[in-house]
């Protein structure tokens, strides 16, 4: 059997670490030049003049976060400001110094790794764009990840990425809603996927385990 594990809400509170990163650099930083819309003109003779100026954008978050369409909770000027935030101004920030879903996410995933690892393949698969790979590969080593094969994919090469495994643990909802016939997905849960039902689901990665038992069983 071929397991595919997924980064992103699995393994990586990427959302918790969007909203602080957005929270540090954005609401912070910007909340006192909001609201300071009037100037004054002043002449030589003292005479005064009031100048209206238009007002800044204003960055704003809509929590809790309930689907990954990010610009619904995370307000940006333009969609290219938020690529931006997320793939060349903080990327490392975000991908990287992410904190784990749970206190003991890798010390279970390590556990099922060497439970599994003699009879089947176990890969971390993640789609990444760009500079969040490598920041990526930063925040598995990190945090100590043993399992060798990793495999980054995108729209385009996401059928490579169905290819090369037969069950899929992933938060993300468009992977739960549309997959493969052929293939077994498992949910884990968070606020973004709770209203999407699925065979398989778990709160905990180390629920994982009981469920692979119970596929090879079968």
């Amino acid at each position: 059997m071929r397991i595919g594990i997924e980064i992103n809400g699995v393994l990586r509170n990427t959302i918790g670490k969007i909203e602080q990163t957005y929270q540090k650099f954005y609401l912070d930083k910007y909340e006192d030049d909001y609201g300071k819309t009037d100037t004054y003109n002043i002449d030589l003779s003292g005479n005064t003049e009031l100048t209206n100026l238009p007002k800044p954008f204003k960055y704003e978050m809509n929590l809790p976060v309930t689907s990954l369409e990010l610009n619904q909770h995370f307000k940006f000027a333009t969609d290219e400001e938020l690529y931006s935030f997320l793939f060349e101004e903080f990327t490392m920030e975000i991908f990287g110094h992410a904190q784990s879903t749970e206190y003991m996410t890798f010390n279970d995933l390590n556990e099922i790794y060497h439970s599994f690892r003699d009879k089947h393949d176990l890969m971390i698969v993640s789609d990444e764009i760009g500079k969040s790979k490598p920041a990526s590969l930063f925040f598995l080593s990190k945090f100590g990840c043993l399992i060798e094969k990793v495999k980054f994919y995108s729209n385009s090469t996401i059928n490579s990425m169905w290819n090369e495994i037969d069950v899929l643990l992933t938060a993300n909802p468009d992977l739960l809603l549309q997959h493969p016939s052929d293939k077994l997905l498992i949910k884990y849960e968070t606020e973004y996927n709770k209203n999407i039902n699925s065979l398989y689901s778990i709160k905990n990665l180390k629920e994982l385990e009981e469920i692979l038992n119970n596929f090879i069983q079968c």
